[in-house]
């Protein structure tokens, strides 16, 4: 490759930031043009440079890492997004392949292989860590066998609180509704999208309204 690989870095961490910037600037084949400690940052500097891939955190503070890559898919369709994170469960993974990631890693990767990530990334070929990649096979054959039942984990509250979310109640309304707190609605919405592996409320409902467990 003539040109360089432009690189953004999203992580709320110092350490982390610096540490892989510093590393990609070994890289002769490589350029970090912006590091963000936030997903409101990245889509900034996303706006200002279009990197080539954007190494992306999904656990911070206010716009999650899965909300961050949907919109810079949105704001910058030819930036590919590689999730670095630390987090393998299933309430991480699909979303965020949901929201467009190409690529998956752990932190625990060697600096060798994310380079090669990087690499690969930029001519759109995605790499995913070997327990992610188990999981997405896993779930994949669990869908192809079982797509009758999408909705056979979830518990009879949490399908409640699916039906209403889906006929548009806020979390409020749906505590009212139930006689349960809203923290407790939170906590039942944050299982549902985790075992429906969506991104958010709307999917969420957007899915229950295609299987039918809510009906005009």
């Amino acid at each position: 490759m003539s040109e360089r690989i432009t690189v953004l870095v999203v992580d709320d961490q110092p350490v982390v930031r610096q540490g892989v910037r510093a590393f990609l600037g070994t890289q002769s084949d490589i350029a970090v043009v912006g590091a963000a400690a936030s997903g409101e940052e990245a889509l900034h500097l996303a706006a200002e440079h279009a990197p080539d891939v954007v190494l992306v955190d999904l656990v911070m503070p206010g716009m999650d890492g899965v909300e961050t890559t949907r919109r810079l898919r949105q704001l910058s369709p030819r930036s590919q997004v590689l999730v670095l994170t630390s987090y393998d469960q299933d309430e991480y993974i699909f979303p965020a392949i949901r929201a467009g990631a190409l690529s998956y890693l752990l932190k625990e990767v060697g600096s060798e292989e994310l380079v090669d990530a990087i690499r690969k990334a930029a001519h759109g070929e995605a790499v995913l860590h070997p327990r992610v990649a188990a999981r997405v096979v896993q779930e994949l054959r669990g869908t192809r066998n079982d797509q009758p039942n999408a909705f056979a984990e979830l518990s009879e509250r949490e399908l409640e609180v699916l039906r209403l979310i889906a006929s548009g109640l806020t979390n409020e309304e749906i505590a009212a509704r139930l006689v349960i707190s809203e923290k407790t609605v939170k906590s039942h919405v944050s299982n549902i999208l985790a075992k429906l592996h969506v991104a958010d409320r709307t999917q969420a409902a957007v899915f229950a309204w295609r299987q039918g467990v809510v009906r005009p």
